[in-house]
C-alpha cells in the first residue's frame, strides 16, 4: 500500500456520517486521556518530591521562569509538528505525549500555591469551573455548527501580544492581575470554538490526536487563568 492513501484525502465536514462520528470519538477520547495522564503525572510529581525540585529551579532565579517557558514554547512547537505529521501514527502519538508532559512540569509552581497557600475549595473550584467552561462552549459549537476559523488569526495576535506583556512582567518585575487573567480566558474560550469549529469542519478524519492535543492545549490555558483568578480572590478573603 502506498503511504500516502494512509490519509484521508478530504476533510470531516466531507467524510460519511459514520467516519465523521468515528473521528469525533477518537478525538474526545484522546482527550481524556490526555487529561486523565496529566492528572496522573501531577499526582506522582507531588508524591514523589519532584514537584518540590522542579519548583526550586524553576522560581530559583529572576529569569528561570523565562527559561522555563521558553522551554515549554519549544516542546508545544515540536510537539504540534509531530501530532501533524503525516510521516507515521506513531509520531503524532509523541508529540502528544511530550506535550501532556511538558504541560504538567509547568502546572507544577501553581499547583503547588493553590495546594500550600490557598483555601482548600480553589483547586475543585477551577476544575469545575473549567468543565462547565469548556463543556457550555463545546455544546454551543456543535449546536450551531458556526464557522468559527475568523477566530484563528485574532487568536494568533493575542497570544503574540500576551506573551510579550508576559516576558515583560518578568523581565520588570510587575504583576499581571485578574484584568490579565481574564483576557486570557476569553483567549482560552476562543481557542476552543476555533479548535472545535476545525474539528467539524476542518480536520482530515485521520487527524484525530492533533485535534486533541489542540483542545487539550486550549483547555490546559483555561484552567490555568480560572485557577489564577481563584487563588488570587481566595487571598483577598
Amino acid at each position: 500500500m502506498n503511504a500516502n492513501t494512509l490519509y484521508a484525502p478530504y476533510v470531516v465536514a466531507e467524510a460519511p456520517a459514520d467516519e465523521r462520528a468515528q473521528f469525533i470519538r477518537r478525538t474526545y477520547l484522546h482527550l481524556a486521556a490526555s487529561v486523565l495522564a496529566f492528572t496522573g503525572l501531577e499526582i506522582a510529581l507531588f508524591k514523589s518530591g519532584i514537584a518540590e525540585t522542579l519548583l526550586r529551579f524553576m522560581l530559583g532565579g529572576q529569569y528561570s521562569w523565562l527559561i522555563v517557558l521558553g522551554a515549554f514554547m519549544g516542546i508545544s512547537w515540536l510537539a504540534n509538528w509531530w501530532a501533524q505529521s503525516d510521516a507515521s501514527q506513531g509520531l503524532q502519538y509523541a508529540g502528544l505525549t511530550i506535550y501532556v508532559i511538558a504541560e504538567a512540569v509547568i502546572f507544577v509552581p501553581i499547583l503547588y500555591i493553590a495546594m500550600k497557600f490557598s483555601t482548600p475549595d480553589v483547586l475543585p473550584m477551577a476544575v469545575l469551573f473549567t468543565l462547565l467552561l469548556f463543556g457550555g462552549l463545546t455544546a454551543s459549537a456543535f449546536i450551531t455548527r458556526k464557522d468559527f476559523s475568523f477566530l484563528g488569526p485574532i487568536i494568533c495576535i493575542a497570544s503574540f501580544i500576551a506573551l510579550g506583556v508576559i516576558v515583560a512582567s518578568i523581565l520588570f518585575g510587575f504583576n499581571l492581575g485578574i484584568v490579565f487573567s481574564a483576557i486570557m480566558i476569553a483567549i482560552a474560550a476562543g481557542a476552543i470554538l476555533y479548535t472545535t469549529s476545525n474539528i467539524i469542519h476542518v480536520y482530515r478524519p485521520d487527524q484525530h490526536v492533533a485535534a486533541s492535543l489542540a483542545l487539550f492545549a486550549a483547555v490546559a490555558l483555561l484552567f490555568w487563568y480560572v485557577l489564577r483568578i481563584l487563588i488570587a480572590l481566595s487571598g483577598r478573603r
